[in-house]
This record gives structure tokens, C-alpha cells and sequence, in this order.
């Protein structure tokens, strides 16, 4: 290979521009796992890796994506074959390391994850990082002995690829799920979705100061942090928890002791980024198999490499619906 196709971001005068050219093998930072990419997709993180003035990336020329699947192309260390499926989500990816947004990719083999039995590279974009979080978050809340039969589950930031996918997998566990979005035309979707009823931002946010509210959720996904984290902590039932991993909506937490030490609440912080490979692999497993879902394909879009920088702007001004896949 000559050279190959890549979404390269370049940086001049404090401006980001991101546009397809062509990179070298030579051009990939260092690893001792090349794959041929054949999916990515499109997160969050990824948008704002692209957008002048954001913090996300920090030397320049640089290819963003923070997730990928393709098939191994040599493997230094033997931990892999050529011609295996992997993925990758997370580390660096994307952010300090050249990501999925590539023809080839040349990463450290200790971050890939073999494409588990039951999942296409596709399906594993349709999910990628946003799927891996959700997953992760009631693989945790089940782990502290979350079930159906235990009450209401909440989500919010619903009508994000987290909290979209966390509804979806809950409802099919067979979770009674309250889905909360920002967004007021996403309550027919998100009732698609499974959940049983739609709530708007604002009613999931407490106005009382008080440190202890009504009991309502037995548990929940929060993507979006600040007041809202606060107002469901303060709501959760006896020793019901919370599995956090947005924080859309504010860094500070204010709330007291009181829900912890009176009602045996639990905060669970959800890391996707450096999960450790053990609970890595047992959540891709769910996900090919106990969480998997059937409606996918409704749920995402399959776009172009040539299509992802126009994508992205669409997504940071809150004009995005599905999960993108990137046919690379």
C-alpha cells in the first residue's frame, strides 16, 4: 500500500480544519497491531475533536475517531492473527493516539478487543463508545443488584447515543424505564426505543434545596451530571443507585450526606475510557448477547469517510438523531 485514505485535522492560526487526504504507513504513530479499518463511527468527543478552539486534541496533524473495528493485518507480539475481526474503544484512540478515521490504524495490541460471536463490525460501530458506556453503566447497576422487579429506571440525557442505547437495552431486560431528554420532539422515538414513559429535563430536576426527595427510581443512567445527578440521588429509592458518566450538565455536584448514610444510596462512576480489559471483554459479551438489540438498524445510519466533517457539525449544534457508522 502506497498510501491510503485518512480524516486528517490540521491546525493553522488557531483554526481547525478537518479534510480526507492520504497518509503512509510511516505516518501511524507507533504499535504493534496494524489493522485494516472498516467501520468507525460518530461520538461526541469526536465533534469536538474537530471544532476549532476545543481542547480534545492537542498536536496537530492528527486523525480523530475514538472507535474502530477491522481486520488485523499483522500482530508483532502474536496476540492476534492476520485476518481477525477486532475492535477498539477508548485509550487513546481518537484523542492522543491516530484514531479509526483511517484506511489503517497501527495501535498497541493490549487495547483491542476480538469482535465477539454474535456482533458484526457494523453492529459494533452502531454501538461503539456511546453502546460500550451504556452497556457498562447497567452492567455495573445489575452488579449491585439492579432488576426489574426492584421498581422504575431512569435515564437521562436520553436522546444522546449513551442514554438512546441505555433505554434500548434496558427496555429489553424488561426494565419499567423513564426516559429524560432536553429535546422535546424525541418522545416518539425514545418511546420506540422501549421506554414506557418520556419526561422532560426540567422535571427530573428537583426546585427544592431539600437533600432528601419523594422516592421514585429504583435506579438510573445519568448522562448528564450537575443539578440533575444531584436531583436523582436525592430521589433514588432505599439503597436504589446511580450510574454516572455524563457531565453535559455541570461538573459540581450539590448535594449532601444524607441520601448515602440514611438511604443506602451508591454513586457508581462509569470510566469507558480505561475500563480494565476483564470487565472490557464481559461487556462486549453482553452486549453480543444478553443486551443485544434487534433495532439497530433503526437506530443508526451508515455515512461516508467524506461525510464525517459535515457530520460533526450538525452534532454540536444539536442536530443529530441516530448513531453514524463510517463505512471506511
Amino acid at each position: 500500500m502506497d498510501s491510503f485514505r485518512a480524516l486528517v485535522l490540521e491546525k493553522q492560526d488557531e483554526e481547525v480544519t478537518a479534510k480526507v487526504g492520504t497518509l503512509r504507513i510511516d505516518d501511524l504513530p507507533e504499535g504493534d497491531l496494524l489493522i485494516k479499518v472498516a467501520y468507525s463511527s460518530v461520538n461526541y468527543k469526536d465533534a469536538l475533536a474537530c471544532k476549532t478552539g476545543s481542547n480534545i486534541v492537542r498536536s496537530y496533524p492528527f486523525v480523530p475517531g475514538i472507535d474502530l473495528a477491522g481486520v488485523v493485518v499483522s500482530c508483532e507480539n502474536g496476540r492476534y492473527r492476520a485476518g481477525e475481526e477486532v475492535l477498539i474503544t477508548g485509550y487513546g484512540l481518537g484523542v492522543s493516539h491516530y484514531g479509526g478515521y483511517s484506511e489503517y490504524a497501527r495501535v498497541p495490541s493490549e487495547w483491542a478487543v476480538k469482535l465477539p460471536e454474535g456482533l458484526t463490525m457494523t453492529e459494533a460501530m452502531a454501538l461503539g463508545t456511546a453502546g460500550f458506556t451504556a452497556a457498562l453503566s447497567l452492567y455495573e447497576l445489575e452488579r449491585d443488584g439492579l432488576r426489574p422487579d426492584k421498581g422504575p429506571l431512569l435515564v437521562t440525557g436520553a436522546s444522546g447515543g449513551v442514554g438512546s442505547i441505555a433505554v434500548a437495552i434496558a427496555s429489553r431486560l424488561g426494565y419499567e424505564v423513564t426516559a429524560s431528554s432536553g429535546k422535546a420532539d424525541m418522545g416518539e422515538y425514545l418511546l420506540g426505543l422501549g421506554a414506557k414513559r418520556v419526561v422532560s429535563r426540567e422535571e427530573v430536576v428537583s426546585k427544592s434545596s431539600a437533600p432528601l426527595g419523594k422516592q421514585l427510581w429504583a435506579g438510573a443512567v445519568d448522562c448528564v451530571g450537575g443539578k440533575t445527578l444531584a436531583s436523582i440521588i436525592a430521589s433514588l429509592n432505599y439503597g436504589g443507585a446511580v450510574a454516572a458518566s455524563g457531565m453535559t450538565g455541570g461538573i459540581d455536584l450539590p448535594t449532601s450526606v444524607y441520601p448515602f448514610i440514611l438511604r443506602g444510596v451508591r454513586l457508581i462512576g462509569i470510566d469507558s475510557v480505561m475500563a480494565e480489559m476483564e470487565k472490557r471483554l464481559r461487556v462486549w459479551e453482553l452486549l453480543a448477547g444478553r443486551y443485544k438489540l434487534d433495532n439497530l438498524d433503526a437506530m443508526s445510519e451508515v455515512i461516508e469517510l467524506e461525510q464525517v466533517a459535515a457530520y460533526t457539525k450538525r452534532m454540536l449544534e444539536g442536530d443529530s438523531r441516530k448513531r453514524m457508522v463510517v463505512k471506511i
